[in-house]
């Protein structure tokens, strides 16, 4: 290969290294963007909800299982604010609850019998109940853990772009730096 076409051929691989240093800076860029927006919108929308966890020791985390109690004392006597806590308090505590009410049968479930039997107060009750938890619950984990997650994954792209156009501007000075020695 003559001198001058492997100089060419150096030019356009710093070149083509520029302009993936760009592109990974405004990939980078988006997905940092991306994550800050879902993860405040999230602590936003949870601190205005003033959820709170109950104290550790409480009656309320005392009476779960186990397991649920373990992960109810992380957050205890917290304010719910972020996608990790919203994840806990509906699993580990709603959940549970839930289970406590129409000998653990599904808002669908009840909502069919109470259909079926629409004088009946207890099912009425029970139904009422069932929609109110099952909505918070799907709330919490649909639009508070979910958005949450996905803001953390973002992060992580951020991150790794950044990283590679770290790498790809070492490159970049390593490739002019063979170009200015082969003049």
């Amino acid at each position: 290969m003559a001198k001058s076409d492997r100089k060419t051929i150096d030019k356009i691989f710093v070149l083509l290294g520029l302009v993936m240093v760009l592109v990974l800076v405004a990939v980078g860029g988006l997905a940092w963007k991306a994550s800050t927006f879902a993860k405040s919108s999230v602590e936003t929308q949870m601190q205005a909800q003033q959820i709170f966890f109950p104290s550790k020791g409480s009656p309320a985390i005392s009476e779960l299982p186990v397991a649920d109690q373990i992960q109810m004392n992380k957050y205890a006597g917290q304010q719910l604010v972020n996608g990790a806590q919203a994840k806990v308090y509906a699993d580990n505590f709603i959940a549970y609850h839930l289970t406590k009410v129409a000998n653990g049968q599904t808002y669908a479930q009840v909502s069919t019998q109470s259909l079926s039997d629409p004088n009946n107060s207890q099912l009425k009750a029970e139904e009422q109940t069932l929609f109110q938890g099952e909505t918070l619950r799907g709330l919490l984990l649909g639009d508070g853990y979910s958005y949450w997650t996905i803001g953390e994954i973002a992060s992580y792209v951020a991150i790794t772009a950044f990283i590679g156009a770290a790498v790809m501007v070492i490159l970049v000075l390593l490739g002019l730096g063979h170009l200015s020695k082969s003049k």
